[in-house]
């Protein structure tokens, strides 16, 4: 079969239509020609979208010193797991890892890394990137979360950073709930009515679609993280991405959020080029915390990312971002990468950082560095 088009129009002919998130999914994640399989060029510069790590190197090292102060607050054992599902290129993990090697020994000696990866063509990327460090037994590469294996009574870190914004999501609206078909090989819209799943979903942790709106029903991001924390016996959960609580809903904000980016710009649909554009919707943060809370965790509040690494810096003014700078143009170019991972105009406000902390005392999880900063939000309605 030579496109994920004509995949997809085959599954739709001997199946009938399919949920939205079934297409997302294919989009995305088809092993063989899936926007995250068919190739690791999707990134920076010349990619469709960025992430913190494509910025600059101090974004790792600021969260190597989160992890480190995590690691401290969890009574320093000898041996910890960073967990970091979706880790793109393995640039993040890199960052840490060396970040950590130089500056605080104990920790390096005791860090163990798991990257969980569903793309064969981003999983050679990260053999190479970090061979140096899988070579020493710190960094072991898995395909699932299910599939990942690490001692149970070791405490771990889990990081995503950007993952969840890729899960796929049902659509939803007032006819119901959105399928995909095709009429004339040609991609088109139906509606069927919305499951149980769906409705409980939008009673318990969004709003009712009004008339002529969609919204998106996130269940695969929920049953992703009820995974997480149910594999984790002791430690922390960081997510980072674009998001949302319940109560910005019932505002009015970010109701419908789900766009398709191709070369750093909005797409005019999600069914342009299928296999070639990223499909993302905004992270329902409100139904993330309450799977976590549902397997042990505590949620902290919520913060923007600008607030979390502002409370990480504040301590040594950011002197991580600045160490290899020798010429003062260096020292310009770099506080300007800085500015863009921190300030509004940049990444700093468009993502939120959530917190989750699993047999810590809550009083200990809440003096970290990261949570210094913010204000005091809630995930109840």
């Amino acid at each position: 079969m030579n496109s994920l088009r004509q995949r997809i129009e085959s599954e739709i002919r001997e199946r009938g239509p399919i949920p939205f998130s079934r297409y997302m999914d294919l989009c995305l994640y088809d092993p063989e020609l899936g926007y995250y399989s068919r190739n690791a060029e999707q990134f920076g510069k010349g990619g469709d979208f960025y992430t913190s790590s494509d910025v600059h190197a101090v974004f790792g090292r600021l969260l190597a010193r989160q992890f480190e102060e995590m690691w401290r607050v969890l009574g320093s054992p000898d041996c910890i797991y960073l967990i970091e599902p979706g880790p793109g290129r393995g640039l993040f993990a890199q960052d840490v890892l060396d970040w950590a090697e130089k500056k605080f020994p104990d920790f390096s000696r005791a860090l163990r890394c798991i990257l969980i990866e569903r793309s064969p063509a981003l999983r050679r990327r990260i053999e190479s990137t970090l061979q140096r460090h899988i070579a020493a037994g710190q960094v072991i590469i898995f395909e699932s979360v299910e599939s990942a294996e690490w001692p149970q009574e070791q405490p771990a870190i889990v990081f995503a950073n950007e993952l969840f914004d890729a899960l796929p999501v049902e659509i939803v609206s007032p006819q119901g709930s959105l399928r995909v078909g095709l009429q004339e090989s040609r991609l088109v819209e139906t509606w069927v009515p919305s499951g149980r799943e769906e409705l409980d979903f939008l009673d318990r942790y969004s709003v009712k679609p009004e008339p002529g709106e969609r919204l998106e029903v996130s269940v695969l991001a929920q049953e992703f993280m009820r995974q997480i924390a149910a594999k984790l016996h002791k430690g922390f959960v960081v997510i980072i991405d674009y998001g949302y609580s319940r109560a910005e809903q019932i505002a009015g904000r970010h109701r419908g959020t789900l766009k398709a980016l191709r070369q750093h710009s909005v797409s005019g649909s999600p069914y342009e080029a299928p296999g070639e554009q990223d499909i993302t919707a905004d992270v329902n943060f409100t139904a993330l915390a309450a799977a976590a809370e549902q397997h042990g965790m505590h949620s902290h509040k919520l913060v923007t990312q600008s607030q979390f690494l502002l409370g990480i810096g504040e301590a040594n003014q950011f002197a991580d971002a600045f160490e290899d700078c020798r010429l003062p143009q260096e020292r310009a170019k770099v506080a300007l990468q800085l500015k863009h991972l921190i300030t509004p105009a940049g990444m700093g406000e468009s993502f939120h950082v959530m917190l989750a902390s699993k047999h810590v005392e809550v009083n200990k999880a809440t003096t970290l560095a990261g949570l210094s900063f913010g204000r005091i939000a809630s995930f109840s309605p």
